[in-house]
């Protein structure tokens, strides 16, 4: 990696102000100054700007995974189920799943190392946008929709407003989108069994700025960099209020 890049993405200043502090000879590499700038450098080396210690960021992974029907979303399990550690190759790390997608839900879902990411990502206080296509038992009328509307009702409280689209309707069932910002337990099948119609198929289509796309079911891809940056922005964004709530 060029020098410039390095002290870049290690958070010293910008590549445009890290080539001045280069050619200022502000920079030692393994004890020696350094001024030109296509000198590259590598994990091993050390860097020094200003005689301080500068290190690039762990290196976190994000691979996004089409979970299909009948996977656990465990790194194991006790009964020999198939589990999502079971669909992702070994030399990735140890990357565990954000949240959880029911045996019986297919969709997307992320795995990744990042635990202060994953933690806020499934935390219920920042609500992560999550969207399902939903294939229900009869017709879904406006009276059903205006319950999504206002909340569901379920056993422990009523659920917060949820967002449902109708893709196509008839007598015998219907396909819905649905978006929440919750995570209880099957709480999007308890949602359509509380107006009285039944989920036969649940696939999630979207978990905040990730797509399913044209995943196939069991294959993985990585993260690009928009989407982590858009999952980054998210986590931010998420946490600012509650950190606004503290110094009050």
């Amino acid at each position: 990696m060029r020098l410039q890049k390095y002290l870049a993405h290690a958070g010293i200043a910008s590549r445009r102000k890290a080539e001045e502090l280069i050619e200022k000879g502000r920079v030692r590499v393994n004890g020696r100054v350094v001024r030109a700038l296509g000198t590259s450098v590598a994990g091993d080396d050390s860097v020094e700007v200003g005689g301080r210690s500068v290190s690039l960021p762990p290196q976190h992974r994000y691979v996004v995974l089409h979970k299909p029907l009948k996977v656990m979303t465990t790194m194991r399990d006790p009964e020999g189920r198939r589990t999502v550690a079971d669909l992702v190759p070994r030399d990735l790390g140890r990357i565990v799943p954000v949240g959880r997608l029911d045996y019986d839900t297919s969709g997307v879902m992320l795995m990744t190392d990042d635990g202060e990411l994953a933690h806020v990502l499934t935390h219920p206080r920042f609500g992560v946008e999550k969207t399902y296509r939903a294939v229900v038992r009869g017709k879904l009328g406006p009276d059903d929709v205006k319950k999504f509307l206002a909340g569901v009702r379920l056993e422990e409280g009523s659920a917060r407003p949820a967002k449902v689209r109708v893709v196509r309707t008839g007598s015998r069932a219907s396909e819905i989108d649905i978006t929440i910002h919750e995570g209880r337990n099957r709480q999007v099948r308890r949602m359509f069994e509380a107006t009285e119609h039944p989920v036969s198929s649940l696939v999630r289509l979207r978990f905040g700025p990730l797509s399913l796309g044209s995943l196939a079911p069991g294959h993985w891809r990585e993260a690009t960099d928009k989407e982590v940056a858009s999952l980054r922005a998210l986590a931010s964004a998420a946490q600012r209020p509650h950190a606004d709530e503290m110094r009050r």
